[in-house]
């Protein structure tokens, strides 16, 4: 899990670090072939791919189709044909096999693939939308394409995956222990349909009021939360005039919306002789 405290800006920061693991195999759990070996020639056809096939001796065989979600095509002359899991390759050579058995003899057969199966990568990256899945891809690398994380990444990612009954899993992997500890089980080998989700973080506020040198609303990442003597500090700094054992919050309760006041000796706080206290969004701060 993170450690507290930990900042995003450290996470971006190490991210041209983490980009290093690219390149690296994926975890040897994985059952996909060697992901070093990164050709389109290993990609397997699955649903939704748009498949474009041509028959040299047969004309009337060369068609545009759409694998459907049970992982065939229905050809002209030969009808429903099972591709799913199969390379371009062998697709090529299980219809050449057929058209020998039916209609002619060492038929050339060529399969293109134009579109392939797609991940959604949804939230706190540069280029967000839909990816194409060209062969075995890591989480990093599709992270990579989407333009990386933003500062206002969180701290997790969450990959939502359709498991084979239709309901659908959810994989939580810490973005620290991804990028920074190098975990690398949790640089996973991404599923066709996969959505990335990476939350955005939320900018809050806090009010410091009275004798600050800049009274005002102060901006806080909810992640990261916010004490009062930082607020204190970003609103300027307390003038000579403040009476910092007298400093009040107003806070109204999420329940009943009535409003709490808190005081609390800042002065004990600013002496280590008091432990800081973190505010919530809201929160008033009134320094006499």
């Amino acid at each position: 899990m993170m450690r507290t405290g930990t900042t995003m800006g450290k996470m971006v920061g190490f991210l041209g670090l983490a980009l290093v693991c690219l390149m690296q195999p994926l975890p040897a759990a994985s059952s996909q072939q060697d992901p070093e070996r990164l050709q389109v020639n290993d990609y397997q056809i699955g649903p939704n791919d748009l498949l474009e096939i041509t028959v040299f001796e047969l004309p009337e065989l060369n068609q545009t189709v759409r694998v459907s979600e049970d992982g065939s095509i229905t050809l002209s002359l030969l009808g429903k044909v099972d591709v799913a899991k199969l390379t371009a390759q062998e697709l090529e050579k299980k219809l050449a096999q057929l058209l020998d058995q039916q209609y002619t003899k060492g038929a050339h057969v060529t399969v293109f693939i134009r579109e392939y199966q797609k991940v959604s990568v949804l939230g706190a990256v540069g280029r967000p939308g839909m990816y194409e899945l060209v062969g075995p891809t890591s989480l990093l690398q599709m992270i990579a394409q989407a333009g990386g994380l933003t500062a206002l990444a969180m701290k997790e990612i969450y990959i939502y995956r359709q498991d084979k009954n239709g309901g659908q899993t959810r994989i939580v992997v810490n973005i620290e222990d991804l990028m920074i500890n190098g975990k690398p089980g949790l640089n996973i080998e991404l599923q066709p349909k996969d959505v990335i989700s990476i939350p955005l973080d939320q900018t809050l506020n806090v009010f410091v009021y009275g004798e600050v040198r800049t009274p005002g609303a102060v901006s806080f990442l909810g992640s990261k939360k916010i004490t009062l003597l930082q607020a204190v500090a970003q609103a300027g700094g307390t003038t000579e005039w403040a009476k910092t054992t007298k400093v009040v919050i107003k806070r109204k309760d999420k329940k009943t919306g009535k409003e709490i006041v808190i005081n609390v000796n800042m002065k004990k706080m600013l002496n280590n002789k008091q432990t800081d206290i973190y505010l919530e969004e809201g929160d008033v701060v009134i320094i006499p």
